[in-house]
């Protein structure tokens, strides 16, 4: 028999080694101070919504109330920075994010073992309730939280640490990444843990559960624990990031977007999170101040994803790679031609008809006339409706041809894949069977 020559897990280590040179060679290729903004974002949101999906998608618990976590690790990290400032207490700014984590456990502790004590609606119903109650007590306690102002700090305090000051954005940026490569895999690690698999069967089956001897109050709350540490640790890198924390931080709108960006990533997959972080960023970041429609955007983002895509934008990464690996995608590859140029046309007149309406709806003031992606459109003028209009149920119509061929072609794939299977199992088992009868003596 032939050695194997390529270790198992080589897939994983080539995985990891390019997650890692990403981290590091990203500020290399967006050096601007912008950039460095968005990356750091980035990589302290990808831990607070991997933290979330220990709750959601490892263990089937919807949370209305995670930015909570976040957001009190943030006020920990603040307040430990202004104490080490003034001499009262000693720690590195590089140790700062554990007391933020420290911060998260202590409140989760507090709230998880009541909220963790029923699961499904109950669950997220007690946890919406917790965190309106924690926002609201943040305005009642002016002198912990600030008030409205928030509190502010300045993350360049004490002796450099090995040089560094954190003063410059690009040694801020490689503090997050570190934090966010080690969290990862501390996260990643945890689902091929026991309590991982059994945080999964309470998820799926939580009598089947009790019935062998596992408590899934216990198992949900253990999770609960660790999800608002690792959200903790996100919350203080946030407010190293950017030297102020304000209330905002611990309301419903955050958790909603978390949840939002999440589900859009796909919490089914471990990757899903990250990807659902990189949206928020983008959509947070670069399409606000793109267009003030956004919101509509992201809405009907999630309206589609909801109808099309239920398991998020990584379950059709990982549907394509199965193909890919398969041999398959390369007979799919004029579908989804056609799919891009239906949908070129038809988004863009979309957009166009939402940017008239939203100027002269909302922003009147700056005049009739504005410049969608390089072409002046007049909202004023009927044959800019009209030609909007018709660039977009033209695309719209072909775009529903377009998938109507699409899916006919993807399911003649699945079905080839599926006979393609069923055959290597048989023959597997007829092998199986001639190996058996020979040494039969």
């Amino acid at each position: 028999m032939a050695e194997r020559l390529i270790p198992r897990n080589a897939g994983r280590w080539a995985v990891w080694s390019l997650y890692a040179l990403l981290l590091i060679a990203a500020p290399l290729l967006w050096s601007s101070r912008l950039s460095l903004t968005l990356l750091s974002q980035a990589a302290y949101l990808i831990i607070i919504c991997l933290s979330y999906n220990i709750l959601l998608g490892q263990g089937g618990m919807l949370s209305f109330g995670h930015a909570v976590y976040a957001g009190i690790g943030s006020f920990g990290a603040v307040h430990a920075m202004n104490a080490a400032a003034q001499g009262d207490f000693d720690v590195l700014l590089p140790l700062i994010p554990l007391v933020g984590g420290l911060a998260g456990l202590c409140l989760a502790a507090l709230l998880g073992y009541v909220s963790t004590r029923k699961a499904g609606t109950t669950f997220a119903m007690m946890t919406l309730g917790v965190g309106e109650l924690v926002a609201a007590l943040a305005l009642m306690l002016p002198t912990v939280f600030g008030g409205e102002g928030g509190i502010s700090t300045n993350r360049v305090y004490g002796q450099p640490w090995w040089g560094l000051t954190f003063g410059p954005q690009i040694q801020v940026y490689y503090l997050i990444a570190a934090y966010c490569f080690v969290c990862t895999a501390a996260m990643f690690a945890l689902t091929r843990t026991p309590l991982g698999r059994l945080l999964n069967a309470v998820r799926d089956n939580p009598e089947r559960a009790a019935f062998i001897g596992c408590n899934p109050q216990r198992v949900r709350y253990q999770a609960f624990l660790l999800a608002g540490f690792f959200a903790g640790i996100g919350g203080a890198l946030a407010a190293i990031h950017s030297e102020i924390v304000t209330v905002e931080v611990l309301g419903s709108a955050r958790s909603g977007s978390l949840l939002l960006f999440t589900f859009l990533g796909g919490s089914a997959f471990f990757v899903g999170p990250i990807v659902g972080a990189v949206l928020m960023v983008l959509a947070l970041g670069g399409l606000s101040a793109l267009t003030s429609a956004w919101l509509l955007y992201v809405g009907l983002m999630f309206l589609l994803m909801v109808m099309y895509a239920p398991g998020g934008l990584a379950s059709l990464l990982v549907m394509n790679l199965r193909l890919a690996a398969a041999g398959k995608l390369k007979f799919l590859g004029l579908a989804y031609l056609a799919l891009l140029a239906a949908a070129l046309p038809a988004l863009t007149g979309t957009a166009a008809l939402v940017e008239m309406l939203y100027r002269l709806q909302l922003d009147a003031t700056l005049g009739m006339t504005l410049d969608f992606i390089g072409v002046p459109l007049n909202a004023d003028q009927p044959a800019a409706w009209l030609g909007a209009g018709l660039l977009g149920l033209t695309g719209w119509g072909w775009f529903a041809l377009a998938r109507r061929r699409f899916l006919a072609q993807w399911r003649q794939v699945q079905a080839e894949m599926e006979s393609e299977s069923a055959a290597e199992t048989g023959a597997d088992a007829d092998a199986e069977t001639v190996i058996l009868h020979r040494n039969l003596p």
